[in-house]
């Protein structure tokens, strides 16, 4: 059994990842938007025969099971309420929500009905990071001591634009930091302390962001990341025996190395995908649906995951409106 999804917004996001679903061969049954004439055009470019004029159609549409949510994190909550009560399993764009209060209840309400909520962070499901887990849990790499990752662009410095204005979620961290916060979350748990610094723009949203965690084992976490200014946008594992280095863009599937401490490389991965590699989150929230497998990233762990960006903005300064 496939699931029949729906899309929830025709953004730049929804479209990559209809691509991926698309050519993965899964099945895109309808699409929502809050102007028809952009879900009719939506609908044209990908072959999906419903396209419906609001949000609210599309999430009590029976011919739906499951609704991808790509609309700006400040409307994630409400648009998953629609879905949730419509009976539909919902993917979440990243960060899944504004706050973990967000979150919580999107959780809760999902269990409520007996239905699946997943955040889409794909950099978990791609095969790349199937792979490094593999080599940390055989022991290749010994301990890990540390993970450092940045997510690091040039976007914008127009007051207007999204990633700048504080009354649509703006601001490095939720963005882009959500990317390194993940994947320490996802290499050493939850971190017992977080110290965090960052730069805040003209409008009061946050530019730059730095952290150092630390974690129940002890090991240490550092990320940076910017909306101003564009890095290497690598990741690095550091273990007692080895590291592992993963090439740009790192949050994308990439390769990646695995060096002994004299210099020898141990693996060098280098696997390829089909387009981005969105679709294996959509077939991680498929295997959840209808064999019981848990994901990769269960939602009450993308709920805590949010109570670290809570802190994180609570330390640099940074409210949104309404909190």
């Amino acid at each position: 059994m496939t699931l029949r999804w729906g899309i929830l917004a025709t953004g730049g996001i929804a479209h990559a990842f209809t691509t991926d679903l698309k050519g993965a061969g899964l099945t895109v049954a309808a699409v929502g938007s809050r102007a028809q004439r952009s879900a009719d055009a939506f609908a044209r470019t990908f072959e999906i025969p419903v396209a419906h004029g609001t949000y609210e159609a599309l999430a009590a549409d029976p011919g739906v099971d499951a609704i991808y949510i790509a609309t700006p994190h400040p409307q994630h909550v409400e648009a998953a309420r629609l879905a949730l009560a419509g009976g539909k399993h919902v993917l979440i764009e990243k960060p899944i929500t504004l706050t973990q209060a967000e979150a919580a209840e999107i959780r809760d309400l999902a269990a409520a009905n007996g239905l699946v909520a997943m955040e889409a962070m794909w950099t978990r499901y791609l095969p790349m990071m199937a792979r490094i887990r593999e080599i940390i849990a055989d022991g290749t790499i010994g301990d890990v001591r540390a993970v450092s990752a940045d997510h690091t662009q040039s976007i914008s410095t127009d007051p207007a634009h999204r990633l700048n204005a504080l009354d649509l979620g703006g601001g490095a961290l939720l963005d882009l930091g959500i990317y390194p916060i993940s994947f320490a979350w996802d290499i050493l748990g939850e971190p017992v302390s977080i110290k965090a610094s960052a730069r805040i723009g003209e409008t009061g949203a946050d530019t730059e962001v730095a952290t150092v965690m630390t974690h129940a084992s002890g090991a240490l976490s550092t990320t940076v990341s910017s909306s101003r200014s564009a890095g290497a946008n690598t990741a690095h594992i550091l273990g007692s025996s080895a590291r592992i280095d993963i090439d740009r863009t790192w949050y994308n599937q990439a390769t990646f190395t695995v060096t002994a401490p004299d210099g020898s490389v141990i693996e060098r991965y280098e696997e390829k995908i089909s387009g981005r590699g969105m679709q294996f989150q959509a077939l991680a929230l498929e295997k959840a649906v209808t064999q019981g497998v848990a994901p990769l990233l269960p939602v009450d762990e993308s709920a805590r995951i949010m109570g670290t960006l809570d802190e994180i903005r609570r330390q640099i300064g940074v409210r949104y409106p309404g909190e």
